[in-house]
C-alpha cells in the first residue's frame, strides 16, 4: 500500500498512463507520417521511367491495344461471326503481356503461345493462299475471291497487319519512340518473331492443295530467306498437304525476270518433291491479271 495511503488496484500501471495532449500529438505524428508516405508513393507513381533505348526501326503504333482490340471484334463480330465467342479482351491481353517488360531482342516463339492457344481458328482445306513480294495482289485477290485466307485474313494476321509493337525489360510500358529493327539491330524482336511463328502455325495447319502467289518481275522470285521459303515451306505437312500451286504473276508493264521455267522455280519445285509435295505453276493466272488490268486497261498486256 502506498506511503501516502492511496491504493493502488491490482494490475494497473501508473508509469504507463499518457495524458490526453500526448496521445493527440501521437496520432498527428502518425498521420503526418502517413501522409508522407502516401505522397512518396503519388510522386513515384508520376514521375518518368527510366528512359528506353533507343532502336533504328519505328516506335509502336499509337494506340495499339486500342486498335488491336477494335480488330479483333470487328473480325469476331462482323468478317467471322462464328468465332464471336473468343474474348477479344483476353486475346489483347495475351498479345501485350508477351513482349511488355521484356528484353526486345530477346523475343522468342514460346511468348507467342498463349496467344495462339487462344486464337484456335482453323481455315478450310484448299483455301490458303500464301504471298512472297506480292503482297498487295496476293490480298487484293482474297478480297475479291471471298473464299480464300491469306494470312493476314485470318485472326491473328488481321489484328496485327502493319502495325509495330515493342516493349522494355526496364519498364512495364509499350516504346513508342523506337523499337528494335530487324536488319540493324536484331532477328529477334517481337515484330518478327511474331510472323515468324504465326506463319509457321499457317502453314502447319494448312492442308489439301494450297497457293502461293510469286512475282515475276522481281529478281528474285523464289527466295529461299523470304517468310515463304525460309518458314512456311519448311512447315507445309506432307500428311496433309498435297500439292502446291504456284502462281507467278508479272507486273503490267514491268520487267518479265522469271516465269515457271526459270531455275528459281525449278528450285521450289525440288524442294517440295524431296517433300513428296506436288507441285504446280502457271505464269500470270487469268483472275489475278484481270485484278491488275483494272487499273492498266490501257495497257497492251490488258487487252484480252
Amino acid at each position: 500500500m502506498p506511503s501516502d495511503g492511496s491504493s493502488v488496484e491490482e494490475g494497473e500501471k501508473p508509469c504507463c498512463n499518457i495524458s490526453r495532449k500526448a496521445k493527440i500529438g501521437l496520432g498527428l505524428c502518425l498521420l503526418l507520417c502517413i501522409l508522407v508516405v502516401v505522397a512518396v508513393l503519388v510522386v513515384l507513381k508520376w514521375l518518368p521511367g527510366p528512359p528506353h533505348k533507343k532502336w533504328n526501326g519505328r516506335g509502336t503504333t499509337p494506340h495499339f491495344p486500342e486498335i488491336v482490340l477494335g480488330r479483333c471484334y470487328t473480325y469476331t463480330q462482323i468478317l467471322q461471326p462464328e468465332l464471336s465467342y473468343m474474348d477479344c479482351r483476353e486475346i489483347v491481353k495475351a498479345f501485350t503481356n508477351a513482349f511488355l517488360s521484356k528484353d526486345p531482342c530477346s523475343s522468342a516463339e514460346q511468348d507467342y503461345q498463349l496467344l495462339l492457344k487462344l486464337i484456335n481458328q482453323t481455315i478450310p482445306c484448299n483455301t490458303a493462299v500464301f504471298w512472297s513480294k506480292s503482297n498487295a495482289l496476293a490480298h487484293q485477290y482474297t478480297r475479291v475471291q471471298g473464299t480464300m485466307f491469306t494470312l493476314e485474313d485470318t485472326l491473328v494476321g488481321y489484328m496485327a497487319d502493319n502495325l509495330t509493337w515493342c516493349g522494355d525489360k526496364s519498364s512495364s510500358e509499350m516504346n513508342y519512340q523506337s523499337c528494335p529493327h530487324w536488319k540493324a539491330d536484331c532477328t529477334t524482336n517481337p515484330i518478327s518473331v511474331f510472323w515468324d511463328t504465326v506463319s509457321k502455325r499457317f502453314a502447319e495447319n494448312a492442308c489439301g492443295q494450297v497457293q502461293v502467289v510469286l512475282n515475276g518481275s522481281n529478281s528474285n522470285t523464289f527466295d529461299q530467306n523470304s517468310t515463304f521459303g525460309r518458314v512456311e515451306i519448311p512447315n507445309l505437312r506432307p500428311e496433309r498437304v498435297s500439292s502446291l500451286q504456284a502462281w507467278v504473276m508479272h507486273d503490267i508493264g514491268g520487267a518479265y525476270s522469271h516465269s515457271c521455267s526459270s531455275p528459281s522455280i525449278s528450285d521450289l519445285k525440288s524442294i517440295l518433291r524431296k517433300r513428296n509435295i506436288g507441285f504446280n505453276c502457271q505464269n500470270d493466272y487469268r483472275p489475278i491479271k484481270l485484278l491488275q488490268c483494272v487499273t492498266n486497261f490501257n495497257q497492251p498486256s490488258c487487252s484480252f
